[in-house]
Formats: structure tokens, sequence, C-alpha cells
């Protein structure tokens, strides 16, 4: 109890926390905007980097929901199959308040799918798009990107700097931060979290890793906040792990090869490549010299966390500081603007839209109901 204790004061979370945008320095704060008044202004379409076989298993469902959760479109189709939800594979989480396009998949080994399955499906709210069989399960993650449509309204609709913020975004990137989502409403996952880890962290405390990963998201997030209020997190540093864009491939910067660095920084300024920060757990981090010493400031305000992390056995990861937006584009309407973009898996709108406007869901302080 007393190590318990120790761990919850040493520490301690300020909430919210002040996570800095990359934009407010140029321009001052963004300007007052809305951007989901209806599901139908916030579209996202999930892209694979290939397509099904067409024999196996499994049958794939390429679906579009509206105002349904991933979560309820599961538990629809595996009943509606006769199957458990454990059968069900998606690659990734998709909004609730949204009109969302994603593949599912269901296994029916020896077995056609249901008659009149999408008729049933529709009349739950979900449109099959396409089907086809795969010999494999879907698995998490193995999608490429999302592809997203946004309406803004409000006071950013007529604000001259937005379109100025957008521009800068497009042309310097975005500063890849973990949505406020994933720290649940006031932070509270954190917070769960930080009395897990502190008393040695069980499967059966935390089934779906859920408070894991908040617990690794804020790390992250801090060590990007850092970066951005001291002017690198978008420029490698000696020492640094890079990360290629649109890639999971990451390399070193070694510490004392400037001649290296040089050429990297001028890749960076590309948006070729970009920093990657540590997702905390067990492993070597890689990371030497001045980013070495950047993390480093990170564990020490945060041990318990950290070491709580690396009890728990997982492994430390990688994540870009920053991503690039793909294919932008932004239209003026009457009285609204639309973003098209699309962000590599894993990647949140969220942190797009917190660098041009103002809006309570936008700040980690808030009930959430954001990408």
């Amino acid at each position: 109890m007393r190590e318990a204790a120790a761990a919850h004061a040493q520490d301690a979370i300020d909430w919210p926390p002040a996570w800095p945008r990359v934009l407010d320095d140029a321009f001052g704060p963004p300007p007052a905007g809305d951007y989901r008044a209806a599901p139908e202004d916030f579209r996202v379409e999930e892209v694979l980097d290939f397509a099904p076989e067409g024999e196996g298993e499994h049958l794939w469902l390429f679906i579009e929901k509206r105002d349904l959760t991933t979560a309820m479109a599961v538990r629809e189709l595996a009943r509606l199959c006769e199957v458990s939800p454990r059968v069900v594979g998606y690659a990734g989480m998709k909004d609730r308040v949204a009109v969302t396009r994603q593949w599912l998949s269901v296994q029916l080994p020896g077995r056609e799918a249901p008659e009149g399955l999408s008729e049933r499906l529709a009349a739950r709210g979900i449109q099959v798009l396409e089907q086809a069989r795969h010999p494999r399960k879907l698995k998490r993650g193995v999608h490429r990107a999302n592809r997203f449509s946004l309406r803004l309204t409000g006071a950013a609709v007529t604000d001259a700097t937005v379109a100025a913020r957008w521009e800068r975004l497009c042309r310097e990137g975005v500063a890849n931060y973990f949505g406020p989502q994933r720290f649940g409403p006031h932070g509270r996952n954190l917070q769960r979290a930080r009395g897990v880890l502190a008393r040695g962290w069980r499967k059966r405390d935390d089934r779906d890793g859920m408070l894991l990963s908040a617990t690794r998201s804020f790390l992250f997030n801090e060590l990007l906040a850092a970066r951005i209020r001291d002017g690198s997190w978008a420029t490698p540093l000696p020492g640094e792990v890079v990360m290629l864009d649109g890639s999971a491939s990451q390399f070193d910067v070694a510490p004392d090869d400037a001649e290296a660095l040089a050429e990297l920084r001028e890749r960076a300024a590309r948006l070729d490549l970009h920093p990657a920060g540590a997702l905390w757990g067990s492993g070597d981090s890689r990371a030497t010299g001045e980013a070495g010493e950047r993390e480093a400031a990170v564990v020490a305000r945060y041990p318990h966390l950290c070491d709580g992390l690396e009890r728990a056995g997982v492994r430390l990861g990688r994540r870009a500081l920053r991503l690039r937006l793909g294919e932008p584009a932004l239209t003026r309407g009457d009285d609204a603007l639309w973003l098209s973009f699309s962000l590599p898996r894993g990647s949140f709108a969220t942190a797009v839209l917190r660098e041009l406007i103002a809006h309570p869901t936008l700040d980690p302080a808030s009930p959430d109901r954001s990408p």
C-alpha cells in the first residue's frame, strides 16, 4: 500500500494537460467552430492496401454505418450469423457520430452467409457495399489509412486565418497527438491506469489493454508537447530514431554524424521522414544524444508509469511525432468549410482539427465525442 501511495504521489498528473498547438505562435488561438452537428458532417472511409482473394472460410464485408460504433456493428453481424463476436474481425474502431465505411470479416467455415444478410443488416443501419471471401480473419491495424471528409461551421467559416492555418499544415505537417478520446472523459482512463499500474497490471483489470494504451499515449503526448515547445518536433536531433513517411520503417541517427544529420533534416523539411517518439515499454529505446535526453526527461517525470508499463510486459514501440496530410483539400460552401484528407492508421483527425478551430471536445478535459 505504501508503494502504491508513493507511486501516486511521485507520478502526479495535472489534468487537463497543457499540450501546445503548433500554429498558435504564428496565428494566435484558433477561432471557434463546430465540426459534427450531424453524422453526415463527419465521414470516414477505411483504406486497405489489398483486396480479399475471393475464396476462403471468412466472409469479408465492406460496410457503411451511420450513428453506430464498430463494436455495435460487430455484435449485430455476429448475432445475424449466429456466431460469437470473437470470430468477427475488423481493422480499426470507427466513430459513432459519423458516417463511416470499413471492412468487417466473419468466419463461416463450410457454410454460406445467412439468407437476406444484407437486407437484415440494412434494417439496422448497416449497408453492405461489397462482399467477398478470404482465407483469413481481418486483423487489427492492417489498413493503411483512413480518409476523412469533415464539415466545419461557426465563426471559423469566415475567419481568414483558417485557410492560412490549413495551408501551413499541408506544407509542414501536423503534430501527431493521440486524441482526447484515448484518455476518456476528464482523463478517467489515465487516472484508472495510474492506479492499476501502481498495484501491478493484471489482464483481468484491463482485458482490452485500454489502460495500458492510455498510459503510453499520455507519455507520448508529453514528449511531443515538450518537442513542440523547444521547436524540435519536426526536426531530427542528434541520436534520433526517424520514421519514413507512410511507412513503419525506422533508422537511427548517429549522435556524432553531422553530415548524415544535415541530410536527414533536409528530407524532414520535405516531409519524407519524421522524428519518432517512444511508445513506452520494455526494450532498448535506441534514442541517444539530444533525442535520448528528451525521452529521459519524460521518464524522469513519470518513473512509476514507465516502470509499470515495463512490468506489464509492454514492448517499447515508436510513433512519428509528425504526420503528413494525404490528398488534402479545403472547399467553401455558403455556410460551411469542407476538409478532406487521409491519415495513416492510428492517427487522429482531432490532431488536425485542434490546430484549426477551438471546440470543447478537442480539449482533453471535456467529455469526448471526437474521432
